[in-house]
């Protein structure tokens, strides 16, 4: 894994750690946009593997 790569994944687990957390206290309506900020970088990290290929 690149850096790039390493830097994508730590920062989806880190919106998906802040998304359960608002979750929590808030529910879904307040986390969503960190559920989809997770997605959106999962995304990018399957692009950039795939590219790699």
């Amino acid at each position: 894994m690149k850096l790039p790569d390493i830097i994508l994944l730590s920062l989806a687990v880190a919106f998906l750690i802040i998304g359960i957390h608002q979750f929590m206290v808030l529910g879904f309506g307040q986390s969503y946009w960190a559920f989809m900020l997770t997605l959106i970088l999962f995304f990018a990290l399957n692009l950039r593997k795939k590219k790699s290929k």
